[in-house]
């Protein structure tokens, strides 16, 4: 098995989403602030990035719909706040 540049990015974004949630589980960070949905957002985008290498539909509607979620979950953060 050769690793290419975008399994790294996948592996990044991966470890990213797991860490986000993990943190979120533990009360150290706001499910509903902008740090998590961030994170979640970049996290999926690279996950879609893997599939560079072999496309896979089921982790593309999977990781689109994170991203997608995340980006709502932003602008409705976004939307709630004063100013």
């Amino acid at each position: 098995m050769s690793l290419h540049w975008y399994d790294f990015v996948g592996f990044a974004g991966t470890l990213a989403i797991l860490v986000a949630f993990f943190l979120l589980q533990a009360g150290k960070m706001d499910g509903n602030g902008r740090a998590y949905q961030l994170v979640n957002m970049f996290g999926a985008a690279a996950i879609l990035v893997t599939l560079l290498g072999s496309f896979n539909v089921a982790v593309f509607v999977l990781e689109s719909a994170w991203v997608l979620v995340s980006g709502y979950g932003l602008w409705r953060g976004r939307k709630a706040r004063p100013g």
